[in-house]
């Protein structure tokens, strides 16, 4: 008996059930199928295969992405309390995220309760919160740091909503709690359409700074690309099952190359499946800069990348650099509501090792990465050459 041939490819939570039609095992994935086969096609641990005995038929549900899935998955896991996902005494393992009540309330994680959960994964949860606080910036500061005039380091790079100099007001700071309210509560589609909403009484009004921030989000909540939401820290503990299979991951690579900030072009290069796609390869020659400023000039390719909607975003953005290079990509990524993990491979004080700046999703090595990074500083050494040699 086949449980899974009917199962979608498509990211969503799974529902394994007995013969009486209880629920047995809730789970999340970005490709249903191949995960729920996976509970069938290899050798398991005790817990596994005393839980696949049990399995008489798999539901569904389909998701737009990997943070709606998660966030399913908790709720169905708070109302369904699984067998196999939740013993008694797992209660204080997992973590909720919960709403503060300050007069600017700040969105925290606790273990044994809170206002929406369990999260069964912490990294998932402190990985969505990431991406959340991106899309509607929350505070996270404590009373006695509110409106203290001084700006701080997350307000200068956009992931402060000004709570510390006065710049929000009260009204407005709990519209975006309301939001991300609704977003866990899984009311993704009302949240939508009232964004839209209010995106049309802004530009109505001549807001129109407004009605672009707002457009931003609604991009935002709909191209949720972050795959490190979804990992196989489940019930199973072997190796092989922490991967995820992922069709067509692109990786997009970017260099910086130049002389003292002569003939300083960027390079871009793509890698599908572990693999260089040539033909997705992009150069540009820096406009804006005539002085060494690398991180000026990754931010001018960045943006300039970003205007071409016609071209496929990527599900991991890779840079040659540290900290700084990782934190502008970032921000650009936000003004264009945008929410793509960012990886950066400095080369270390003494340049002389790789140094990963970022999470790294579970199922990318570290090698693949390493071969973009050199394959983005070889394309952009070669165009540099090319616009060097061409005024000999």
């Amino acid at each position: 008996m086949n449980l899974f041939k009917n199962i979608p490819i498509f990211s969503g939570v799974y529902l394994m059930k007995d013969a009486r039609g209880k629920i047995l095992y809730i789970g999340k994935a970005v490709n249903l199928r191949r995960r729920v086969a996976s509970y069938f096609s290899r050798s398991q641990d005790a817990r596994v295969q005393k839980l696949v005995a049990e399995i008489r038929k798999i539901d569904y549900r389909k998701t737009a992405n990997a943070l709606e899935a998660l966030i399913l998955e908790s709720r169905l896991i708070k109302k369904y309390q699984p067998p196999f996902n939740i013993k008694e005494t797992d209660n204080k393992k997992f973590l909720y995220a919960d709403i503060t009540k300050e007069k600017f309330p700040r969105v925290v994680l606790s273990r044994g309760k809170g206002m929406f959960g369990p999260f069964v994964s912490a990294a998932s949860i402190r990985e969505a919160l990431r991406i959340i606080r991106r899309i509607f910036i929350f505070s996270i500061h404590s009373p006695e740091k509110i409106n203290k005039g001084k700006a701080c380091f997350d307000l200068q790079i956009g992931l402060c909503p000004g709570t510390c100099i006065s710049k929000i007001s009260e009204k407005e700071y709990k519209r975006t709690i309301k939001n991300i309210k609704m977003l866990f509560s899984g009311k993704t589609d009302k949240l939508i359409n009232g964004l839209k909403k209010e995106m049309k009484v802004a530009s109505k009004n001549l807001e129109f700074e407004k009605a672009a921030k707002i457009k931003k989000q609604i991009f935002a909540l709909r191209h949720i690309q972050d795959i490190a939401l979804i990992n196989d820290t489940e019930i199973r503990n072997l190796s092989a099952s922490r991967r995820i299979e992922i069709r067509n991951f692109r990786i997009e690579g970017y260099d910086i190359s130049n002389i003292s900030g002569t003939f300083a072009v960027g390079s871009m290069v793509v890698f599908e499946n572990g693999a260089p796609n040539k033909n997705e390869y992009r150069k540009f020659k820096i406009r804006n800069f005539t002085q060494p400023n690398d991180i000026g000039m990754l931010k001018e390719v960045l943006q300039r990348r970003l205007c071409h909607k016609e071209w496929p975003n990527p599900d991991l953005f890779l840079i040659d650099g540290g900290k700084g290079q990782v934190n502008v990509v970032k921000e650009i990524l936000t003004k264009f509501g945008l929410v793509i993990p960012v990886i950066g491979i400095a080369k270390g004080p003494k340049r002389n090792k790789n140094e990963f700046v970022g999470k790294i999703p579970v199922d990318i090595d570290k090698k693949t990465l390493i071969r973009v990074r050199d394959e983005a500083h070889r394309f952009a050494i070669k165009y540099h050459r090319q616009l060097r040699d061409a005024l000999k």
